[in-house]
């Protein structure tokens, strides 16, 4: 699953992370009695048998065969689910799940399909574990199998899960309506009874009954179309490969297709509501290419048929992997060339490269439970940077990867964090688990990885971990013992390409002098939370090393720092080069100091090449010096990626109260010289950051100092841009980048520029269209006088390509009326001409808006409720909404308001990591301004003289 796009400017790249208890031992092999710690459920003289979350293991399904008949008009459905189990232990009780279907009928009957009862059976409800039982007065027999049948109806659910409705507007303004899936990680029951949990995989056979003006998709072919009374028709689809329920997938639909077949034979479909069929063939070209390139990687072949990639109207998230029927929003999937820019190309590129990769990470291996969700989610994350780069090398994918990892960085730093692989029980906890220390935390622990092995090493690793747990689940030690090639002792005995795990440490890589034991290695990575803080003194021809834990908000001043230091210790694969040679050194970190003999000729060196290794580094003493004094003198030394890592790291021990602020706006001086995008766009973006903090505090001349030294200091790039789409992909992102700022600053010939599009764009009625790089920033620069508004958001309500909607609506948050942005919070909560799906980007844009930062949060206590009904608790959007409406606050009375808000909604912010990261934030956002506003006063009041 891809995590929903935000562009929003928060401060110092905040956190969504999860919260989970312990899991414990679940592998029960019969019901216990009921215990005291719930109330029974009573059916009659029957009480609820089962009294844990997850399910017990005594029962396995084998194969569903499942007939859904959705009705697009009463937007209800019913069903009816026949289900073979292997009982394995004696027992009178089947415990599955289920959530708000209304189940008229269950029965249970022997292999001959034979009733084993001539009563209907007593189903009972356990609502607060999503549960049911259902008792058979026949014992069910260990080692026999049997099938469990049951009828059920319900609406189509409102919101983003389960079995849920949807609707688009055709060009004549009729609403049509649809009905699709998303199931990850818990809503499969919400469709049909199932044992709704990672390792129960089984066989989906699946029947659809639809009226003749729709199609029905689901995770295999149609095989076969019967017609049936009434004008109705059933399809049925090919059984699927054995796999999880939260990877099936039914979509019943009025879409139009564009179609491919790849080199191995695979059918590939885009779909899409009619009138953006034109948007599909862009995700066409990728897909196939994709999956080409996919089949050659990992040397195992695609596994179905076909691949059906189909754009949702209404979707919370970015995208989701269902085997064979991947679901899109519709920005992650349709490309309009007239109005999509670069950036989005970009993204539907990466997100089909994410959800193809799950194709064989998370959908062919499995994790066997949620706690390591990082294995399906990281894994895809890493991929998509692999596959772009491999197919579509103009994109320049690999400057991306560096912010991937800045982002991890960013919330790694935080005390609230959590390790990678963590607990997870209940729906909620495990909803938060699809955070950023699972996707890019686990990119970037892969990536150092790779390195570390090699490429060949490790993509053999991964291919070995592929075949060996096909159609299975994994946990992370099984990825271990595929990298290091080790195995059980029952592979090794029958004569598999690997080596016992006794003899692992005798057979383990040798790397730079040493035998390295890679699970205990990695699970410094991924079983303790943080980052480590690699400090740096140089000592003549040493180098002297220290690890700590990396925090932002805790200060080596402060009385609680030994505490949150303690045991924490990572094995760091460092990575150095210098001044004296161009070879890349290497030294395995595994003790709290160590040191290294790099010669007294070395004028500097630069620890962490390129950053492929996780890791913060500090250059003690007057080393800080010497790197800004390097990246004057002779940038070029280093490599763009080392360049944008000294800004990135810079910034960050500021915050963390390493490094004076000075220093880092010193080091980011050398910016005029710099040639590439990727370290220019990092330096420029945090004086970006410090600009809107500082706008916010209400400082009006600090503020506009700032500006000017940012349109002063950048004032040629700015001027050479032209306000067209030409040029390479880092040309044409620096282009976005830059004019967007230089417009917000005010830049008059920024102004009159976009003023003068504008204009342009409004006389042609909306046909006209605008260079697809700068239209956001045109849009915005219209939307502040009240006509532009106006035409912007009447052209939002019309148009037909999401990728303009985007920037438009983007466009209508920067407005300074706060009237406006509160008829806009409206609407994205009524959600007809906003769609729901797209209300907390909105809010989080207004909250970016200095006029709409408080109106923002505000929005979010008031409407509290509602919005937890809308996207369920535990999910990226209320993550997403929490913390990003409080990421700039940074006074100890907005500190105040947030605490109350958070005790009024005690219980459910019990539950969630997401308000301890906020709360974070903001106290780290303090900090920062207690320590930094005098400094970066004085610092421009210096420059600006």
């Amino acid at each position: 699953m891809t995590a929903v796009r935000l562009l929003v400017l928060l401060v110092f790249k905040v956190c969504m992370v999860g919260s989970q208890p312990s899991q414990n031992s679940q592998q029960v092999t019969s019901p216990p009695s009921p215990t005291t710690e719930q109330p029974p459920l009573e059916h009659g003289t029957l009480s609820f048998p089962w009294s844990r979350l997850r399910l017990p293991r005594y029962i396995v399904p084998l194969h569903y065969h499942l007939l859904l008949h959705p009705n697009l008009t009463t937007l209800s459905f019913t069903g009816t689910v026949q289900i073979q189990i292997d009982v394995q232990n004696n027992t009178n009780w089947v415990v599955l799940h289920s959530k708000g279907l209304q189940i008229s009928k269950a029965t249970i009957l022997d292999h001959n399909l034979a009733h084993l009862s001539d009563q209907v059976l007593p189903v009972l409800h356990n609502p607060l574990h999503e549960q049911i039982g259902i008792f058979s007065p026949r014992v069910l027999s260990s080692g026999h199998k049997y099938f469990l049948y049951v009828e059920f109806e319900a609406p189509l659910a409102e919101g983003f899960y389960g079995f849920y409705k949807s609707s688009y507007r055709t060009s004549e303004g009729e609403t049509r309506n649809l009905a699709s899936t998303h199931f990850e990680p818990t809503s499969a029951r919400m469709a049909f009874p199932c044992f709704d949990e990672p390792s129960f995989k089984a066989n989906f056979s699946v029947r659809i009954r639809r009226s003749p003006e729709y199609i029905s998709l689901s995770n295999m072919p149609v095989i076969k179309t019967k017609q049936l009374s009434g004008d109705l028709l059933e399809d049925h689809f090919a059984p699927s490969v054995t796999m999880s329920t939260y990877l099936v997938a039914f979509i019943v639909c009025d879409f139009k297709s564009v179609s491919a077949t790849t080199s191995s034979g695979v059918t590939v479909s885009i779909y899409a509501a009619p009138e953006k069929w034109m948007q599909t063939h862009y995700a066409l070209e990728v897909a196939v290419k994709m999956l080409d390139f996919y089949e050659e990687y990992f040397n195992i072949r695609y596994p179905l048929p076909k691949q059906d990639l189909i754009a949702i109207p209404d979707f919370q998230s970015g995208a989701m992997e269902n085997w064979g029927l991947t679901t899109y929003r519709e920005t992650s999937l349709l490309y309009d060339p007239l109005t999509s820019s670069i950036s989005d190309r970009l993204w539907v590129t990466m997100v089909i490269g994410h959800e193809l990769a799950h194709q064989w990470f998370g959908n062919l291996v499995t994790m066997d439970w949620w706690n390591d969700i990082w294995l399906n989610e990281g894994f895809a994350r890493y991929m998509e940077y692999i596959s772009v780069e491999a197919t579509y090398p103009d994109l320049k994918v690999e400057e991306y990867l560096l912010h991937t990892c800045f982002a991890a960085v960013g919330h790694d730093s935080l005390n609230s964090s959590r390790p990678i692989s963590s607990p997870a029980e209940n729906p909620t906890q495990i909803k938060e688990m699809f955070d950023t220390v699972s996707y890019d935390k686990g990119a970037c622990v892969l990536h150092m990885l790779r390195h570390f092995l090699t490429e060949e090493v490790f993509q053999s690793g991964i291919v070995r971990y592929l075949r060996k747990y096909s159609y299975g689940n994994a946990q992370n030690q099984d990825l271990w013992d595929s990298l290091a090639n080790t195995c059980s002792e029952d592979d090794f005995t029958s004569g598999k390409h690997c080596y016992s795990s006794d003899q692992a440490s005798k057979n383990a890589y040798l790397f730079a002098g040493e035998h390295l034991n890679l699970t205990a290695m990695m699970n410094t990575w991924t079983l303790q939370k943080g980052i480590p803080l690699v400090t740096v003194t140089r000592k003549g021809p040493r180098l002297l090393l220290r690890q700590d834990r990396f925090l932002r908000t805790i200060l080596p001043s402060d009385p609680q720092w030994p505490a949150v230091q303690k045991g924490f210790l990572w094995q760091i694969p460092l990575t150095y080069k210098t001044d004296t040679s161009s070879t890349i050194h290497r030294h395995l970190m595994t003790s709290p100091t160590d040191s290294i003999h790099i010669g007294e000729e070395a004028n500097w060196v630069k620890i962490n090449s390129d950053m492929t290794g996780y890791y913060v580094v500090h250059y003690a003493d007057d080393g800080w010096d010497v790197m800004a004094k390097l990246l004057r003198e002779n940038h070029t030394a280093l490599s763009y990626k080392d360049r944008t890592q000294l800004i990135h790291n810079a910034v960050q021990l500021v915050t963390a109260g390493h490094l004076p602020l000075n220093k880092a706006l010193d080091l980011i001086g050398y910016l005029q010289l710099e040639k590439h995008t990727v370290p220019f766009l990092e330096g420029l973006g945090y004086l970006e950051v410090f600009y809107h903090i500082i706008e916010k505090k209400n400082e009006p001349i600090l503020t506009q100092e700032l500006g000017k030294y940012i349109l002063k200091f950048f004032r040629a790039i700015i001027d050479q841009q032209t306000w067209s789409d030409s040029g390479t992909v880092s040309e044409r992102r620096l282009r976005s980048e830059v004019l967007s700022l230089a417009c917000h600053l005010e830049y008059p010939p920024c102004l009159e520029r976009a003023n003068h599009h504008f204009q342009d764009w409004l006389r042609s009625n909306g046909t006209l269209n605008l260079p697809t790089d700068v239209a956001e920033t045109v849009f915005s620069v219209g939307a502040q006088d009240e006509h532009g508004w106006t035409s912007l958001l009447n052209t939002y309500m019309i148009s037909f390509s999401e990728a303009q909607k985007e920037k438009i609506l983007s466009a209508l948050t920067s407005s300074k009326d706060k009237d406006k942005l509160q008829r806009l919070l409206a609407m994205g909560l009524e959600g007809n001409v906003i769609r729901s799906q797209d209300l907390s980007r909105l809010v989080l844009m207004i909250a970016r808006n200095p006029k709409g930062h408080h109106l923002a949060w505000n929005f979010v206590k008031k409407n509290w409720d509602t919005l937890i009904e809308k996207f369920q608790l535990g999910s990226f959007c209320i993550r997403n909404l929490l913390i990003g409406t409080t990421g700039q606050f940074s006074s100890p009375e907005e500190l105040t308001e947030v605490q109350q808000f958070f005790e009024s909604i005690k219980e459910q912010a019990s539950q969630l990591r997401a308000t301890q990261i906020a709360l974070e934030n903001v106290q780290k956002n303090i900090r920062w301004v207690q320590r930094n506003l005098e400094s970066m006063r004085n610092w421009l009041n210096e420059r600006m003289k």
